[in-house]
């Protein structure tokens, strides 16, 4: 083993063999934490540069890696970019033939390998963690580690156990304390909360490991929630990606059916293909190759696709449904941006969505007797599955489904022969515990997208880092309302601004209320409903003017959620007699959306029962125009160099708005429709320019 090389050194190191000029943020710690032999566990998001945080110190320390990795994708994929760079790596996985796997271990056995990477299920195979023992890696990178986790969104049995094996691994029996010059263990994933961080540590048996949470917040990404119904959302999203400046894309689906007949609609528009684990491995493989190398420039698939994606010019992803977790779908638009341009995520849900991930939840947590009822069966004697299946009185699906859930949580053993004996009483205890805490990851994304706190800063929250929660990004549909791509807002009108005056005043006496006491004692909430009174809300939120916060009680041993709304500071302090930025969602934008016929239809007839609260078209006088010719040269300027869209910058209503008003301060530029605080702050100085140039 090589001396522990310093600063100076790693440097070199990355400079001669991996062509960087210098470390990213955190890289370098926890590298030096790695090449000194210290276990650790690294939380980083996808592209921030996880991957070079155990190959750098991997070849300061000399000997050869081991990488245990979830996907072949992802291995062949880094297998394959570190023999780009000049170094001896070998993989061994399903999809390669008996004799390459072969090579493999002799080449690892003779030293000549730099890494070597293999799925967690290879160290089942009876005497090849033997075989890696005889010559103990210098290091143990796992990555993916969140499926370490029966807490993980991805939990593995086989990456469950791994700790078992890591004794072995390291030149020592289980019942042996580790050795001083033993390989160091490194731990990583894009996601993991606090609760799962602790399970990763403990699953893996780590002694104090250093802990590396860093970099949650993604400043490039403008994120937007909108609920849209089932049957609308490929029209939306061929029309939103017929724009290349939103193109490369990945779009999210619920199922393998919906991601097939989508991408089939998507590829009149675009280069477009489904990508799902129901696809062969060789249409996989080739659908992401052509994505990687710009042949395709959408793909459209469920969960299974985007471990080990490498493309950094991914501009948007759209999640056509709502998803499970939100540490998947963290990971998910955590593939967009990573060249650090701005780009774009969309969530699209509705209630249609809650009740497809109950049917799933039923489904993947079946009732605990069907556990019981196979846990009978089981003796210390093995025992054929197919035995089992045929006496369990269940059918094959409930039995196939029972038995993964018994052999996750320790209530089954499986010898190499494939038979079955009776694993620990514990399981039970376990089993519940998981199926509640899905329940409650599916309650938090429920509640992500009806809130109204600043996207990033919730996602931060999520993963802990309660410090960076604080700040707001500037860029989601909550903090800069008038650049949300599908969402139409508007200016409250007279009558608006006089209710959200009533509930201030409502709040002013008490610490909160509920939004049922709220509508109780205002009158005209009652009559006007739940989910218009809802928007009013929303409204007086993205303002600053009250805050909500997720409560719940027990009622008959059920647990309920419920909201308190109170009053922030600002607004105590606000009298809503101007007309100050409280902006109403109105629905989605029509060039996108392209509703149905009955959907018109149901516009047209709320149109002729109410007045119209959209503004006329704006007539510009011949000065006006002028300025607003000026503006649409500036937003051009301005888009290229950002690589947006031109109307990330300003949509063509809001330009034409202020040629027409002609601001000539800060505070009036900000009471034109569609300029927010964020816009403000970024482009107010050379806008006001602009409007004070003559002509």
């Amino acid at each position: 083993m090589t001396t522990p090389p310093n600063s100076e050194n790693l440097l070199t190191l990355l400079r001669s063999v991996f062509g960087f000029a210098g470390f990213r943020a955190s890289q370098e710690a926890v590298c030096r934490a790695a090449v000194s032999g210290r276990d650790l566990l690294l939380v980083m998001p996808t592209g921030a540069g996880k991957s070079l945080c155990y190959q750098l110190p991997a070849l300061a320390r000399g000997g050869t890696a081991l990488v245990i990795s979830p996907l072949i994708a992802l291995m062949e994929d880094q297998s394959a970019k570190l023999a780009s760079l000049g170094l001896r790596v070998a993989r061994i996985h399903s999809g390669m033939d008996r004799s390459s796997s072969r090579q493999a271990c002799v080449d690892y056995l003779n030293g000549d390998l730099q890494f070597l990477f293999i799925a967690p299920e290879r160290l089942r195979v009876p005497g090849f963690a033997e075989m890696l023992a005889k010559r103990p890696p210098a290091l143990i990178a796992i990555d993916e580690a969140h499926c370490i986790s029966q807490w993980g969104h991805d939990f593995r049995p086989d990456y469950r156990t791994l700790g078992e094996w890591l004794p072995l691994l390291r030149g020592a029996s289980p019942n042996q304390e580790r050795r001083t010059d033993a390989a160091p263990v490194l731990a990583l994933t894009a996601t993991a909360t606090p609760t799962v961080q602790a399970d990763i540590v403990a699953q893996l048996g780590m002694v104090s490991p250093a802990k590396f949470i860093h970099g949650f917040r993604r400043d490039n990404l403008a994120v937007e929630v909108v609920e849209v119904s089932v049957p609308r959302r490929a029209g939306i999203v061929c029309n939103l990606l017929k724009d290349p400046s939103l193109r490369p894309a990945i779009v999210y689906t619920q199922s393998r059916k919906q991601a097939e007949s989508l991408a089939e609609e998507l590829s009149r528009v675009t280069r477009a293909a489904a990508y799902h684990a129901g696809l062969d491995a060789e249409t996989r493989e080739r659908v992401q190759r052509a994505f990687q190398a710009g042949e395709l420039e959408a793909v459209v698939a469920t969960v299974a696709f985007g471990m080990g994606i490498d493309k950094s010019d991914i501009r948007t992803v759209i999640h056509a449904g709502l998803p499970s977790t939100l540490e998947g779908y963290y990971q998910e638009i955590g593939r967009a941006g990573r060249d650090a341009q701005a780009s774009r995520t969309i969530l699209m849900h509705s209630y249609a969505d809650r009740k497809t991930h109950d049917f799933l939840m039923e489904r993947d947590y079946p009732p605990a007797d069907h556990l019981a009822r196979v846990y009978s069966q089981l003796g210390e004697e093995p025992r054929a599955v197919e035995e089992l299946r045929a006496t369990s009185r269940l059918s094959e699906a409930d039995f196939d489904k029972a038995f993964e859930k018994l052999q996750i949580h320790g209530g089954v053993r499986i010898d190499i022969a494939g038979n079955a004996t009776a694993g620990g009483p514990g399981w039970k205890k376990t089993y519940d515990a998981q199926a509640q805490f899905r329940r409650e990851q599916l309650e938090k994304v429920h509640r992500y997208v009806e809130g109204n706190e600043c996207r990033m800063a919730a996602l931060v929250r999520h993963f802990g880092d309660e410090e960076d929660a604080g700040h707001t990004c500037g860029r989601c549909d909550v903090c800069d309302p008038a650049s949300a791509l599908l969402r139409v807002f508007r200016r409250a009108s007279v009558e608006e601004r006089r209710q959200a005056q009533e509930v201030i005043e409502a709040l002013r006496p008490v610490t909160y209320k509920t939004i049922r006491q709220l509508m109780g004692d205002l009158t005209w909430a009652e009559r006007m409903g739940r989910d218009s009174f809802e928007v009013l809300l929303m409204a007086m939120q993205r303002a600053g003017l009250i805050a909500s916060e997720e409560a719940v009680f027990e009622a008959d041993g059920r647990v309920i959620p419920y909201r308190k709304l109170s009053l922030t500071e600002t607004g105590f302090d606000t009298r809503i007699t101007t007309p100050l930025p409280l902006l109403l969602d109105d629905g989605l934008v029509e060039e996108y959306a392209e509703p149905k016929r009955a959907a018109k239809q149901k516009a047209r007839a709320k149109d002729a029962a109410q007045p119209k609260q959209k503004a006329a078209p704006i007539e510009l006088t011949a000065e006006a125009e002028t300025l607003a010719t000026r503006l649409k040269e500036w937003r051009a300027a301005e888009a290229k160099q950002l690589r947006v869209p031109a109307f990330f910058v300003m949509p063509d209503r809001t330009l034409r708005a202020v040629a027409a008003a002609r601001p000539a301060n800060p505070r009036q530029l900000m009471e034109i429709d569609g300029i927010g605080p964020a816009k403000a702050e970024k482009f107010g100085e050379a806008i006001l320019e602009l409007c004070a140039k003559p002509g």
